[in-house]
């Protein structure tokens, strides 16, 4: 998804941040926060050079206590880049429960959002990117195998997500 949304140039430059305790989830995350960073970065990593030059790992939300908000990393986003203008990326599964998040409406002034179709989605909400039909579920549960080797074997080394 990242390579198809930077080849498009939808944006200049993508922040990833891995998910701190977010609040809309039934149960915590099962990888360690640092873990969910290393992914991340890995993922980065196995990108096309001119891809990952322009796609940043943001650590804020791993390091932040207690539940994290969006529009918490979005101020603090702001703060950092007060010049330029915010996009949010989000599946169109996300956004059918935008009226759940915390400060929506504070939320909606600060950033465009950018809503994904996910495959097999039939809402018609969202750009098709011709994404992979891969979801965190999947992953967690062990029945998707078609995302980075890196993630991957990093899956598998530490035993995370019925690997």
């Amino acid at each position: 998804m990242i390579t198809q949304i930077l080849r498009r140039d939808i944006v200049d430059r993508l922040i990833i941040f891995p998910a701190g305790q977010p609040r809309l989830r039934a149960n915590n995350p099962v990888a360690t926060g640092a873990q969910r960073r290393a992914m991340c970065e890995a993922a980065v990593n196995d990108l096309p050079d001119d891809i990952s030059s322009r796609v940043e790992v943001n650590p804020i939300e791993i390091l932040r206590d207690g539940p994290t908000y969006t529009i918490d990393t979005v101020e603090a986003v702001a703060q950092t880049y007060p010049d330029d203008s915010l996009h949010l990326i989000i599946g169109s599964d996300a956004y059918a429960h935008l009226d759940q998040w915390h400060r929506i409406e504070d939320l909606k002034k600060l950033v465009t959002f950018i809503i994904i179709e996910r495959p097999g989605s039939e809402s018609q909400v969202g750009l098709d990117i011709a994404a992979l039909d891969i979801a965190s579920t999947g992953i967690r549960e062990g029945s998707s195998r078609e995302y980075s080797p890196s993630v991957a074997h990093f899956i598998k080394e530490h035993h995370l997500y019925g690997s």
